[in-house]
């Protein structure tokens, strides 16, 4: 199959507060606003029950969603996962009926507001969702930062005027008395029996779902491992609190019989303990976060909805032109497909009656994300390497594969037919359009390789280049290694050969590892076509047990060194010249790191005044310093009356350098060394200090302990 260009990647606009409030938007408007009096016609005063613990069945879905969108931050969250862990089909499952499902709760979220805006208006519902649905569509388009902008407002907006609800509605509770409360409101506390609450755990449990929406924008949210699992535990936190507090205070202050048949309970709640507020003003307020809540979910579920048919058609599994990123950075088709279909949705069909069913499906995917995880793990591909790793695996993962089909289950006969006519239609499209489109497998054929089966080797590069894209972890040495590094200054040209034993002795001398071993390491990368050339740069490398941390030699050549004999293909210059080798030496347990490494050395490499600079360097400090991290180092000298000439004569350890930084590497008279705490430090040397940005630039203005001019 002849190469076919990279797609084009989203930009990375959205932050920790973004992730938070795509999560938390997507799961306050029916689950809060119209769902607490269904439930309670089921389960009674134990619905507030029933919305705790229906908190504690997400928490697998999270975890798990949580440590593949850090593994494989790509557009399509769920669908990407489903498709690298399991196979194509059960990604076709993944992604259509995912898409599909979305775009049902989204448009549902629409249409559901009409119940508030009844309270004063007889408003057209239909007409008022698709209009509402274009102008989410043009929001979208114009980009995610303007779209997540939006979510923003939406939700502090709903947080903040749903707090007021919370604290008002504990003082209503207090100034009544918990004791009378507790029997007046909550006795009998299960008038249907266990068999309600757990029949009202299923019902209630969807008002979570839209916790994992985020995994299909993961490729746009800056600094992923952080801003992810961070960003859906704050919204798992906050929508539980207000969830479980705001149903108590709703069954507290509410008649049973009125509760259980109320399409708005929020409101109505609302008016029996706002009366100090001019007339109206109360419930105004909670149908304005009603409006909120219902235009959050529409917006986040068309910025989500759309990442799907995005990821797909990147990988042929649906009209390729879906892909194409346009002039705001955004998936324009996508998502104008997906404002379409919410609009004929809207139009045609009894949404509410479908949404409702649609949620077996989501129950369903929960059920694979957890799988998937499972898979992912067992498979031991090195390119897979979370930052965030679910906690109590594999147990977690088994709650979350058994807890949502006993959910589903319970849902009954209509949902679960409805979730197998959904997944027959999508793969119905895999086998019709699909299948043979690809030549790729999940992850779950290296768990079988472990069993003797093959393997899908081409996996295994994505998720190598994925950890590269990733950049680096706080935790990564990659200054103090490049500080440290040895370096071969090449006056002449000289064959590759005799460049790779020069740097196997200087690397085994560091780290023990024969020489012998890592030049037939390197020569075989080499042969295998394996390492990484470019732009006049080659990085070969490899991987030893027993090293405690990494290594690097550093090779410059002026007058370039010729990887290959002439006359064979390679990914060179035209020339087949390379001026700059980065011999990279990482212990074997740690190939996360190494890719990272080697990643982020590729981005040097990239940068159209690498080589200029590299070949413009005045000796090997000057050398290291081009790789180092301009706002994570220093350099000094100790000279007489200089600001750090106090340092003359003292040890490392008496410095007080600030916490996180160290003194990388000495040089002393034309000798560089790694200097120990007990390293007396004279006058002429030239000390590479690294650190925390903060810090480093305080030792450079002079401002922190032990700084120069302190």
């Amino acid at each position: 199959m002849p190469n076919r260009p990279q797609p084009a990647r989203l930009g990375k606009s959205l932050g920790l507060f973004d992730v938070f409030a795509i999560s938390t938007g997507a799961m306050f408007s029916s689950g809060f606003f119209l769902l607490p009096g269904l439930a309670a016609a089921q389960a009674g005063p134990s619905v507030v029950l029933a919305y705790l613990l229906a908190s504690f069945f997400i928490l697998p879905a999270m975890f798990s969603v949580a440590e593949l969108s850090t593994a494989m931050p790509r557009a399509g969250g769920a669908y990407y996962f489903l498709d690298r862990s399991l196979g194509p089909i059960m990604g076709t499952i993944g992604g259509l009926g995912t898409w599909l499902a979305l775009v049902l709760k989204s448009a549902f979220a629409l249409v559901g507001m009409g119940a508030y805006l009844a309270i004063y208006v007889d408003v057209p519902v239909k007409p008022l969702a698709v209009a509402l649905t274009l102008v989410f569509v043009v929001v979208n388009i114009a980009g995610a930062k303007e779209t997540s902008g939006l979510q923003r407002l939406l939700v502090a907006a709903l947080v903040v005027i749903l707090g007021f609800f919370i604290v008002q509605g504990l003082v209503e509770v207090l100034s009544i008395g918990i004791g009378t409360t507790v029997r007046e409101q909550f006795t009998p506390f299960l008038p249907f029996g266990v068999t309600g609450l757990i029949g009202t755990i299923g019902f209630v449990f969807v008002s979570y779902a839209g916790l994992t929406k985020v995994a299909s924008v993961s490729e746009e949210v800056r600094d992923p491992e952080r801003n992810i699992p961070l960003g859906m535990m704050l919204s798992l936190a906050v929508t539980t609190f207000i969830y479980v507090v705001g149903v108590y205070i709703m069954v507290a202050v509410l008649n049973p019989a009125e509760l259980r048949s109320d399409l708005t309970p929020v409101a109505t709640a609302a008016e029996a303990f706002f009366d100090w507020l001019p007339a109206g003003v109360g419930v105004a307020l909670i149908v304005i976060a009603a409006i909120a809540a219902f235009a959050s979910t529409g917006n986040a579920g068309i910025l989500s909805a759309s990442r799907y048919p995005l990821a797909m058609a990147r990988d042929r599994l649906v009209w390729e032109g879906f892909q194409q990123v346009g002039r705001f950075g955004t998936p324009t088709r996508a998502i104008v497909a997906t404002g379409a279909l919410m609009v004929v949705m809207i139009v045609g069909f009894d949404i509410e009656g479908i949404a409702k069913l649609a949620s077996a499906f989501q129950l369903l995917l929960f059920s694979l994300l957890s799988f998937a995880v499972i898979v992912m793990r067992e498979s031991r591909i090195e390119g897979y390497d979370p930052g965030y790793r679910s906690p109590l695996y594999p147990w977690m993962q088994v709650l979350g594969i058994v807890a949502p089909l006993w959910l589903i289950a319970e849902m009954g006969h209509l949902a679960i037919l409805f979730t197998l006519a959904l997944v027959a239609l999508c793969i119905g499209w895999y086998l019709y359009y699909a299948r043979g489109r690809v030549a790729r497998e999940g992850a779950i054929l290296h768990t079988f390789a472990r069993m003797g089966e093959s393997r899908h080797q081409g996996l295994e590069v994505e998720l190598r280049g994925i950890v590269k894209e990733k950049g680096l972890r706080s935790e990564d040495p990659f200054d103090e290694v490049m500080a440290r590094a040895d370096v071969l200054d090449l006056a002449d040209g000289i064959p590759f050969l005799e460049v790779v034993r020069r740097a196997s002795e200087l690397l085994s001398r560091r780290s023990g590892v024969p020489a012998e071993r890592l030049e037939r390491d390197f020569l075989r990368e080499r042969e295998a076509e394996m390492m990484p050339v470019a732009r006049g740069a080659a990085l070969p490398h490899t991987r030893s047990p027993g090293l405690e941390h990494p290594e690097v030699v550093l090779v410059r050549s002026r007058e370039g060194i010729q990887l290959h004999e002439a006359g064979r293909e390679t990914g060179e210059p035209a020339d087949g010249r390379v001026f700059a080798l980065f011999f990279l030496l990482s212990p074997e347990g740690e190939p996360g790191q190494h890719l990272r490494l080697l990643g982020h050395l590729a981005t040097h490499v990239d940068d159209d005044a690498f080589l200029e600079q590299w070949l413009a360097a005045g000796n090997a400090d000057e050398l290291r310093g081009t790789l180092l991290r301009e706002e994570r180092s220093l350099t000094l000298h100790l000279e007489a009356g200089t600001p750090v000439a106090e340092w003359i004569g003292r040890q490392v350890r008496e410095l007080g350098l600030p916490p996180g930084t160290l003194i990388a590497l000495v040089r002393r008279r034309g000798q560089s060394f790694v200097p120990r705490g007990s390293t007396e430090l004279r006058a002429g040397d030239r000390l590479t200090l690294i650190g925390e940005p903060e810090a480093i630039r305080s030792l450079a203005e002079g401002r922190g302990p032990g700084a120069p001019g302190a």
